[in-house]
């Protein structure tokens, strides 16, 4: 069942986050698409407060994951923006990596089926400073209950 919700500020959106922290487990992988300065990485850092992750979280853009392992689960922060390739991807073997923990990618829309069937989507459409947070649960996220999210 897809779930919206509605930030009108930064500190929505970091709670938003932080509410979705305990629904993750090891080996999961969240997708989130949305334009340029949206707030998927504002979104990230409220799961990583909510996962207890003691480092400040800031964009892989350039490096393009960022692993924090001192939280109650390793989160990878991925953002394939300047991928040029699945392969590329692939050959990164965050999937791998992010066994143990869970994987949020930034523009992994892009990946197509490179990114497993069992996954959540969660996509930011911005008007003005209202951020409508859809999440589109894939697979076994269907089993799981979003409604803490609104």
């Amino acid at each position: 069942m897809t779930v919206e919700a509605i930030s009108t500020s930064p500190d929505e959106t970091l709670r938003l986050g932080r509410r979705l922290a305990p629904l993750l487990t090891a080996g999961d992988i969240v997708i989130l698409s949305g334009s340029l300065g949206c707030g998927k990485t504002l979104f990230v850092a409220g799961v990583a407060e909510g996962l207890g992750v003691p480092e400040r979280v800031t964009s892989p853009t350039f490096l393009i994951a960022r692993v924090y392992r001192d939280g109650f689960l390793p989160l990878i922060h991925a953002d394939v923006y300047r991928l040029s390739s699945v392969a590329e991807f692939d050959d990164l073997g965050l999937l791998d990596d992010g066994a143990d923990g869970a994987v949020l990618i930034e523009w992994g829309e892009a990946l197509g089926d490179a990114v497993p069937a069992d996954r959540l989507s969660i996509a930011f459409d911005v008007v003005d400073d209202r951020r409508t947070i859809t999440f589109t649960p894939h697979g076994a996220w269907c089993e799981r209950d979003l409604g803490v999210l609104t």
